[in-house]
């Protein structure tokens, strides 16, 4: 199982002294966040995309993850998460191929309409063709990917003809895509469709929503004969503040809370932390939240959590890291690999993907050449 953190890179200002972090700092500190989560041994940073203020958040995500990609050796980068609605899907193809051989194929995306309006006309589009153009451009992305030339027609961008997407994707294997939706059905059958992954950002959502959409793309994956419902790749979101004492943690937090733009000025820190998977308390207090996860959604693949929002100083969220790293994900690694079944997959990895298209490749040609050695009349 993986376990990284996601950054949205919003610019808060910080309640308890009002201070403001330019964007350069914002920008500056999302890569030593990205660089802290390798060296406390997490495998996964994670990058939204955004277009418009209070955010730093990466415009071009791959500018980004490029810069972390040549500063470090081990973590995995993604997208949390590319806009398939309002990006070329050429664009996206030659983009993140470009960044998977920079990086050595420690690449994958998560691909999703994002939860701004306003950015569909800014691009050209109109949100009401939402899913539309979701289910369309990863369509195409998905060939552009795959075939080396492509022939294409659709309603949304001009047709291509002859095109070849270049690079190709590093050993002829493209990036592993998760499929992002917080309440949409449709973008859980386009994952299960294509056999690629689902992740659920559940931190506005309580358990029983989660377990309703887990629930639907893990039917429809075994559906679409990728395998049993059990295997589908999953993955969920989660926020945490934590302290040695649980009342410090509160303390700490609550200000930060109570007037994030996110979630600000509603329910109160109490109520927010019972109805979604927000803690604030002890490590063991994260360790024991964190390790129910899986009585409802089964068996999961990723688990990201958003540490550096609110408004909370670079060094108090490198403090957090520092205890994800070393108090929690060890002793979670250990709980959820307790009792998962041989048949339930790991999350992928380049690695392990172009591993499996080497294997299905020898298979084929071992198919192969028995029907070419068998009698003519059993052909």
């Amino acid at each position: 199982m993986q376990f990284g953190i996601f950054s949205v890179g919003d610019v808060t200002p910080d309640p308890t002294n009002g201070r403001v972090p330019s964007e350069a700092e914002r920008i500056k500190a999302m890569v030593a966040i990205a660089l802290k989560a390798e060296e406390v041994g997490l495998d996964v940073f994670a990058v939204g995309e955004h277009h418009n203020p209070p955010f730093a958040a990466p415009p071009n995500p791959p500018v980004l993850l490029a810069n972390v990609a040549a500063r470090t050796e081990r973590i995995v980068l993604s997208t949390a998460t590319t806009l398939i609605t309002t990006n070329d899907p050429v664009r996206l193809a030659e983009d993140y191929a470009y960044l998977q051989h920079l990086a050595d194929g420690r690449v994958d995306l998560m691909m999703g309409r994002g939860n701004t309006g306003p950015v569909y006309p800014w691009f050209g589009q109109d949100i009401r063709n939402g899913i539309a153009l979701a289910v369309e451009n990863y369509a195409l992305l998905h060939r552009l990917w795959r075939e080396d030339v492509v022939d294409w027609q659709g309603k949304f961008r001009t047709p291509l003809q002859s095109f070849t997407a270049t690079p190709r994707p590093l050993d002829g294997v493209p990036p592993f895509v998760w499929h992002g939706s917080i309440r949409s059905p449709e973008i859980a059958e386009q994952a299960a469709y294509y056999g690629d992954g689902f992740f659920h950002n559940n931190i506005f959502w309580p358990m029983t929503h989660t377990k309703q959409m887990v629930d639907l793309y893990r039917r429809r994956y075994e559906h679409y004969g990728h395998g049993r419902a059990d295997q589908a790749i999953v993955g969920l979101g989660g926020q945490v503040f934590m302290r040695a004492n649980s009342q410090d943690a509160v303390r700490e937090f609550r200000p930060y809370f109570d007037v994030a733009p996110v979630y600000g000025h509603g329910p109160s820190l109490e109520e927010f932390s019972a109805e979604t998977p927000l803690t604030v308390g002890s490590p063991q207090q994260v360790i024991d939240r964190y390790a129910a996860m899986r009585e409802d959604v089964g068996d999961y693949q990723r688990q990201l959590f958003l540490m550096d929002h609110a408004g909370l100083p670079l060094s108090t969220v490198l403090e957090q890291l520092e205890i994800l790293g070393g108090e929690v994900v060890p002793v979670l690694r250990k709980e959820l690999d307790a009792g998962r079944p041989a048949h339930v997959p790991d999350a992928p990895t380049h690695a392990s993907r172009v591993a499996a298209a080497e294997q299905a490749a020898e298979t084929a040609e071992r198919t192969t050449d028995r029907g070419a050695d068998a009698p003519a009349e059993v052909l």
